[in-house]
C-alpha cells in the first residue's frame, strides 16, 4: 500500500485469524488502478499512526486476492472495515471524510485500549 504501513493479506482464513486474534483491527481494500484508493491510502495511514497507534492494519489488494474482498463482502473500492473484539462494527466506502472516520472510531478505539 505504498509506504502506509499496512499489513498485506492474501487469504480469507489469513483474515480471519488475525480479526480473531486482536482487539482492533482495519482492513483496507484496494486495487492498484484505483485513483481514490491511491490518494486515500497514505493518509488513512498517517491518520492511524497519529490517532489510533493500536489498531492493526491489514491491506488487501482485491485484483490479487478477489476471494478475499468477496469472502467479505467487498465489491467496491476503497472500502475500509474496522473490527472491534472480533466483530464487524464500521464499513465505509468510497466517499470517506476522514474528520467523521476519525469521530467515528475515538470512542470505542478509546474503550477498548483505555480499559486494557
Amino acid at each position: 500500500m505504498g509506504g502506509s504501513g499496512f499489513d498485506q493479506v492474501e487469504s480469507a482464513a489469513a483474515l480471519h485469524r488475525r480479526i480473531a486474534d486482536v482487539p482492533a483491527l482495519l482492513a483496507y481494500f484496494s486495487t492498484p488502478g484505483c485513483n481514490v484508493c491511491r490518494v486515500l491510502a497514505p493518509k488513512l495511514g498517517e491518520l492511524v499512526a497519529t490517532d489510533f497507534p493500536r489498531l492493526d492494519c491489514i491491506h488487501v489488494d482485491c485484483a490479487l486476492h478477489p476471494s478475499v474482498a468477496a469472502a467479505f463482502s467487498v465489491f467496491a473500492v476503497p472500502t475500509i472495515l474496522v473490527f472491534f473484539d472480533g466483530r464487524e462494527w464500521l464499513r465505509e466506502g468510497r466517499h470517506l471524510a476522514l474528520g467523521e472516520f476519525k469521530s467515528a472510531l475515538s470512542r470505542p478505539y478509546e474503550l477498548i485500549f483505555d480499559s486494557a
